[in-house]
């Protein structure tokens, strides 16, 4: 089936749930993701362009992944943390804990793909029981930077992860809306450097890219190191 290619289910007066199946390939394996969508719900419930180019780029990068401890971060569809799961790592979805309908999808998209990972509810900057135990080896966020007033929240919560598990990464991909510079500027607040920045696009087979549009952005994100602050 095709990327993206969406058969509604039953009584659509009630919601408007479609199931999208994301493929990947490369010269030695295939493999498909199946993702509940609810087109009435919040963005939590939708894949979004920036979610297909971080899935394509963990499954590039898939022998980073395999026995790796990954966190995904504002997961909604979680479709990056599904291709790390099923490329081999240990995978924790994570999103605000008061979006109950966001969380118990993720469950339900885990079981469709026969796949065992933690859920959690996470809210950004919020320090409760939840975060100190995660000790992540790659921390991975598609289009989290879209409401700058959670900005510092995010930075706040990626960098603890960071501290707490050192030499870990945060790689995100979200959408250039103001320019790379605001990234640059939280980074340098938050005693954080920039390791590899990507053109989205570049990462996407072809056929994938036709099909999604945008300024759409991947960087790397690690700790500075004490001799670079």
């Amino acid at each position: 089936m095709e990327e993206n290619d969406r058969d509604e289910e039953s009584d659509t007066t009630v919601t408007m749930s479609t199931f999208s199946q994301h493929n990947f390939n490369d010269d030695s394996e295939t493999l498909c993701i199946s993702i509940i969508e609810n087109m009435r719900e919040d963005y939590g419930l939708y894949v979004w362009p920036c979610a297909v180019i971080l899935a394509e780029y963990v499954w590039q990068q898939k022998h980073r992944f395999t026995g790796a401890n990954v966190v995904e971060l504002g997961a909604g569809t979680c479709l990056p943390g599904l291709v790390a799961a099923k490329v081999g790592a240990n995978v924790t979805l994570t999103d605000d804990s008061s979006r109950l309908e966001v969380l118990d999808n993720m469950r339900r998209v885990c079981d469709l793909n026969k796949l065992e990972c933690n859920v959690l509810g996470l809210t950004w900057g919020v320090w409760d029981s939840s975060i100190f135990d995660l000790q992540p080896t790659i921390i991975l966020g598609a289009d989290v930077l879209y409401d700058s007033n959670a900005f510092d929240d995010l930075f706040a919560t990626v960098t603890f992860l960071l501290r707490n598990s050192p030499g870990s990464t945060f790689i995100t991909s979200y959408h250039n809306r103001s320019g790379h510079h605001l990234i640059e500027f939280l980074m340098k607040k938050w005693g954080l450097k920039c390791l590899k920045l990507l053109d989205g696009f570049s990462i996407l087979p072809s056929f994938k890219a036709s099909q999604i549009s945008g300024n759409i952005q991947l960087a790397e994100i690690a700790l500075m190191s004490k001799d670079n602050a």
